[in-house]
């Protein structure tokens, strides 16, 4: 039989986050990417969406390692519980290792955890694929895209990018590698989507900075900014900045207090001498001379900065004497909680500035003239738009038409597609297992099905009645009249003609499972559920839990 060289992405297709990819020949697979996702807002009570793993651990043997291409959450996310199911090696950069690090001492899982680190450039070799790191911008440092070279030919994926001739460290994107392997010839390239509805060029992280400089100058105000805790280039020009217009800085939000700690110690943040205090000193400084660094870009109902806006933070008050900067723009999902945040931050008098026309944000992604020079660049016999929404899929496949990309070589895939390579072409045919596995605060992986989160929408949307059944022990006969409990249904005294006639309804059901010598307590139980139920969508176009329960005296 011969093997064939299969793309298979698990994540990240046709949404935003949970990104990985897996890529196999023969009896080899390497995974790309290991990321969460965020949950949506009727996904109660969720705190992660991870890809559903069960390819990979029904192949388990055949892994030869995961290779993570920068240390966001929706590309490390799901490292841990991944970690959980299967042994397997990690291969990434520096700051990237540093991160996932993190990650898996907090679940217990650093002991027995091989990560290799490879700088930018670096050529290594994971069963029959030879794989190169190589440098990209983007709104995290050590960020790579990927050449994987296959027995078939070189696969080139870009990671999250974009070009920014002038990134505040690490060099330009490698835009000469990937010409060079344009000329060596390009099988298939699989690249960013995120920015393609956004004609033109993504501005340089370096304008934020001129923002800033702007916003400090002459302000006699407290300053508190939130960005995302791994812009670790933002964060250090904020600092700068601060230093630059003698205000002290403190940091709020452990994953922020995590990054800077370990950025600094591996030498890609700088820190000026004497700018960094410690929260606790920085109520006791004059305003005008201070700066608090904060998490909750995303209006996170635990992070600093809605601690502040809802008066729940333990140090920091917020009031007019506060300028809050919003320096991020809202992940798709995220707007309707961040403008609470803002609302509130009104509501106690700060001045806040969050409009995107002041240049408080660029994006670490590529927009259409960078996604095109990537493609004309690589010349890619095949192309797969990876990493957005499905528009963005489309709108990216009919940018790579206009750059010259036959329309038959182009694959828009979904989570689960197999595609394969083969002598005639591309194909997209077969399909495995793909999808989200939901997890909830206690930290366990599967738990939450789709029965459970059934029972919560309903609950959600239409509440909950409890029927209270007292029953002899010995005749089985009614002791007392039926109990209704409601939650989030109606408020009884508001219904009072409703609940006597539940429960006459309840009463009803019982008198007919008596004449028909029903003993069964969970045929009573159906009984009085289909019996009410019925009733109540009939009447109220609601359809509430219902919850009966029988106790024996």
């Amino acid at each position: 039989m011969t093997s064939k060289l299969k793309i298979i992405p698990l994540g990240g297709l046709g949404e935003i986050g949970k990104n990985m990819t897996v890529v196999e020949f023969g009896s080899d697979m390497i995974v790309i990417d290991c990321g969460m996702g965020f949950p949506q807002e009727d996904m109660y009570g969720i705190d992660v969406v991870l890809p559903d793993i069960s390819y990979l651990k029904n192949n388990a043997s055949r892994i030869r390692g995961i290779i993570i291409t920068h240390g966001h959450e929706d590309h490390i996310g799901a490292v841990p519980y991944v970690l959980r199911e299967l042994d397997v090696p990690i291969y990434t950069t520096t700051l990237t290792a540093a991160l996932i690090e993190l990650k898996l001492e907090e679940h217990d899982l650093l002991y027995n955890t091989q990560i290799f680190t490879k700088k930018t450039g670096s050529v290594f070799r994971l069963g029959c694929f030879t794989i190169e790191f190589i440098h990209v911008n983007h709104s995290i440092p050590d960020a790579v895209g990927l050449a994987i070279k296959t027995p078939v030919g070189t696969i080139v994926h870009t990671g999250d990018f974009k070009i920014d001739i002038t990134p505040i460290s690490g060099g330009m994107i490698d835009l000469v590698r990937f010409g060079e392997l344009g000329k060596e010839g390009v099988l298939a390239l699989l690249s960013d989507s995120t920015n393609v509805e956004k004609p033109g060029h993504s501005d340089s992280e370096r304008k934020v900075g001129e923002s800033f400089n702007k916003l400090f100058k002459d302000c006699d105000k407290r300053i508190i900014i939130t960005t995302f805790a791994s812009n670790i280039h933002r964060l250090q020009q904020i600092i700068n900045v601060a230093a630059r217009h003698k205000r002290k800085v403190a940091v709020t939000g452990r994953s922020m207090e995590n990054i800077i700690r370990t950025a600094t110690v591996l030498g890609y943040m700088d820190i000026p001498d004497n700018v960094m205090v410690d929260l606790d000193q920085i109520n006791s400084l004059p305003k005008n001379h201070t700066v608090i660094l904060s998490t909750g870009s995303q209006g996170e109902a635990m992070s600093a900065l809605y601690r502040m806006a809802f008066s729940e933070h333990k140090q920091i008050r917020i009031d007019a004497g506060d300028r809050v900067i919003i320096s991020a723009s809202a992940i798709p999902g995220n707007e309707i909680m961040i403008s609470r945040v803002i609302d509130e931050l009104f509501h106690k008098g700060a001045e806040v500035i969050y409009d995107r026309n002041t240049e408080l944000h660029v994006s670490g992604h590529a927009s259409q003239e960078e996604q095109k020079m990537m493609i004309a660049l690589t010349r890619p016999k095949y192309f797969i738009p990876v990493h957005g929404e499905y528009r963005m899929l489309v709108k990216h496949a009919e940018l790579a038409e206009i750059v010259g990309i036959p329309a038959k070589n182009i694959v828009i895939a979904e989570n689960g597609s197999v595609i394969e390579f083969t002598k005639k072409g591309i194909q997209c045919g077969d399909s495995v297992q793909a999808g989200a596995i939901l997890v909830d605060g206690s930290g366990g992986i599967g738990e939450v099905g789709s029965v459970v989160m059934r029972d919560r929408h309903k609950l959600a949307e239409d509440g909950m009645i409890v029927i209270v059944i007292t029953c002899s022990a010995d005749t089985h006969h009614l002791l007392l009249d039926p109990e209704i409990v409601t939650r989030g249904f109606i408020y009884v005294k508001e219904a009072e003609d409703l609940m006597k006639e539940l429960q006459r309804i309840v009463l009803e059901s019982i008198e007919a499972c008596e004449k028909q010598n029903i003993r069964d307590y969970n045929s009573i139980k159906l009984k009085v559920k289909s019996n009410l139920s019925g009733y109540l969508y009939k009447t109220t176009r609601k359809s509430p839990m219902i919850l009966p329960v029988i106790t024996e005296i």
